[in-house]
């Protein structure tokens, strides 16, 4: 089992991440739909190989929409992220707050819009990109560490769906969620190969798992 043939959502694509991970997932030979706000922001991955959508992650219609016109959808992984943080817990502004919140709701609106074509894929996989500060949290970055946190707390609660509709259906587990959590900056190309990795292991394996990435 591999991600070759695979057909793959990278929600929030046009970071240098979201490029890296494209290109990697096409040369194992996957299909690869990178969304994102700017057809301008999404050239560099249709030159990659990938099929862009113009469409926010963070919207219920855009991916309700987009998950509508897709046959089949073996993974989504929500790249959604940014950083604002310092001044201690006085700095944590509301303004902050905001600008964080998208990354938080592209794996709500993700996770739920694809739901039923993980569960029906025979090897679906949905996959957020952490921080090891959730396990640290400092008050010049609560804003951030709380939204990171909040979306590893959603990205289990995906998983104990997928395990309970498994159980329910009197069938094997197939559908996994997974949190990737990197220490320090990400570095594209770790995310790039551990993304690609999450169909070389059973998703009994891989669900509710958090898996390390290697640091910038």
């Amino acid at each position: 089992m591999t991600s070759s043939g695979r057909t793959i959502v990278l929600a929030g694509a046009t970071s240098a991440a979201g490029l890296a991970t494209a290109r990697a997932l096409i040369a194992a030979g996957a299909h690869v739909v990178a969304t994102g706000r700017s057809a301008e922001r999404l050239a560099p991955l249709a030159e990659a190989g990938a099929q862009i959508e113009v469409a926010d992650a963070t919207a219920w219609a855009d991916m309700t929409a987009l998950a509508e016109r897709l046959d089949a959808v073996d993974g989504v992984i929500s790249l959604v992220g940014g950083w604002r943080g310092g001044g201690g817990l006085a700095g944590q502004s509301d303004e902050d707050f905001a600008a964080l919140l998208p990354a938080l709701q592209a794996v709500r609106v993700t996770s739920r819009a694809f739901d039923a074509q993980l569960k029906a894929s025979d090897a679906g996989r949905f996959a957020i990109v952490s921080s090891t500060a959730v396990l640290k949290p400092l008050a010049g970055g609560a804003n951030y560490v709380t939204i990171k946190a909040a979306a590893e707390t959603w990205a289990r609660a995906v998983a104990q769906g997928y395990a309970k509709a498994a159980r329910d259906a009197g069938a094997a587990l197939r559908a996994a969620s997974v949190i990737l959590r990197v220490e320090g900056g990400l570095d594209p190309d770790s995310l790039a190969r551990a993304v690609v990795g999450l169909w070389d292991a059973p998703a009994s394996e891989l669900n509710a798992s958090v898996v390390e990435l290697t640091a910038a």
